[in-house]
């Protein structure tokens, strides 16, 4: 098992500190997400919170953690597995801390700096979900700092080599050496990947040596760790080093979806659930879409009912038919962006595709009932089939000069007029944005 370092730290710094008696403390945990978390504490336990379901820890009286867990299924035994922060297969994690990667909150009370309370959020393993631990209140003192937070997003610009199905790693857990893992019994520098971190989340601990943290004179505090806080919606930030455009890729489905995106990958998106992608000027061909109906296992392996990409989690190349694209290309002809819907591999979920940037206000949208509507003959498992795939014939697939509409492109432009509908629907399906513009894709709009 991995050792969790910061909290070997506080381990040990708890029982270097004299022995006073702690006063009683409180930790009450909301879960403010729009999908369900499976809380864990040590000590403390385990319990399924669904959105503003919250969970409180009585009688704190010394060290431990609280991380949340994502995309779990536990039996009637609390036996089962989580993506992230899974505790060896139990619901109730008592004495066992969570697997990488997963934002921790940690605390030390009545045993820092004369009797002080110690308390941060972690990224050291890896983050998974935003998280806010701060001080509800207090009967004395005035605290040094009352908020610990990291509340950016960290999963839509990770890095691809700390990616992980369950959020991003921790360098430590990836690259397994000393500069990473601070195990020399050293203090250790920051390094490129603790910047990234703290560049997003500059209130978190971002490598174990070091010593950003929140303090309260002890005196029967109450605090709350709160999952996705108010501020997480607002603080979605891309990698400082880069200088692309930003695309939010956002599930309002009533079902999971994993999206894919050419550049990009994949990451299952669950209700409410939003990922980021980052892509340089001058990208080509580019595409996200939305893949259904799908199972992996712990090594990304797996298929889709519709869009997919190989059997991989991480797309590298396209999607199968059928599937809602949206494409586009950056920085072209006289700095342009040229964006599209296209249903020209069919259709499978609901989309739109539109600007975030206040030099441009481009809404794509395809959201009519398709897959209800959809002719006998393109009728596929999970969506609707686009005529090429069927007919395999010129006149539907234009693999040779010119081509029109045929009465099958008809019935997907008559139902989303802004989407292609064949492959040389250029005139009324392909629109442009100054370059740099940001944007967003939904899925279900």
């Amino acid at each position: 098992m991995t050792v969790i370092l910061s909290f070997v730290y506080l381990t040990i710094l708890s029982f270097s500190m004299s022995g006073q008696a702690a006063n009683l403390t409180s930790i009450e945990i909301l879960n403010n997400c729009s999908y369900t978390i499976w809380a864990a504490a040590n000590p403390g336990g385990g319990k399924q919170l669904n959105k503003g379901q919250t969970w409180t820890l009585t009688s704190v009286t010394s060290s431990g953690r609280i991380w949340g867990r994502t995309n779990c299924a536990f039996d009637d035994h609390g036996r089962g597995k989580c993506d992230s922060g899974d505790c060896g297969g139990l619901l109730e994690c008592d004495r066992r801390n969570g697997r990488a990667p997963h934002t921790v909150a940690e605390y030390l009370m009545n045993q820092v700096e004369s009797g002080n309370d110690a308390f941060f959020v972690s990224v050291v393993d890896g983050f998974n979900i935003p998280m806010e631990f701060t001080l509800s209140s207090s009967s004395s003192g005035v605290c040094g700092q009352s908020t610990s937070r990291c509340a950016g997003d960290i999963n839509g610009p990770c890095p691809i080599e700390l990616r992980d199905p369950g959020g991003c790693n921790n360098p430590c857990t990836v690259f397994r050496n000393s500069q990473f893992c601070c195990n020399t019994g050293s203090i250790c520098e920051p390094t490129s990947y603790s910047k990234f971190f703290k560049d997003l989340c500059p209130e978190a601990r971002t490598y174990p040596s070091d010593g950003t943290r929140g303090y309260c004179p002890n005196g029967r505090n109450s605090y709350k760790v709160v999952f996705c806080p108010s501020t997480a919606s607002s603080t979605i930030l891309p990698t400082p080093s880069n200088n692309g455009t930003n695309i939010d890729i956002m599930n309002i489905c009533p079902y999971t979806v994993w999206a894919a995106a050419i550049p990009g990958g994949g990451r299952r998106l669950d209700k409410g659930q939003s990922w980021s992608i980052s892509a340089n000027p001058g990208t080509t061909q580019a595409r996200i879409w939305a893949r259904t109906n799908c199972n992996f296992d712990g090594s990304g392996r797996g298929r889709c009912e519709t869009g997919d990409c190989g059997g991989v989690l991480e797309c590298q190349g396209y999607g199968q038919p059928p599937n809602t694209l949206a494409e586009y290309a950056l920085k072209q002809f006289a700095d342009q962006d040229f964006i599209d819907i296209s249903l020209v591999d069919g259709f499978n979920v609901p989309m739109e595709f539109s600007s975030t940037s206040a030099g441009c206000s481009r809404v794509l949208k395809c959201a009519a009932d398709i897959n209800g509507q959809c002719p006998n003959e393109l009728r596929a498992p999970g969506g609707c089939n686009n005529p090429c795939t069927v007919k395999k014939s010129e006149e539907y697939c234009c693999n040779n000069g010119p081509c029109g509409p045929t009465e099958l492109s008809k019935f997907f432009k008559d139902r989303c007029p802004d989407a292609y509908s064949y492959p040389q629907d250029d005139k009324t399906s392909l629109f442009t944005c100054p370059s740099g513009t940001d944007y967003k894709v939904v899925f279900c709009p």
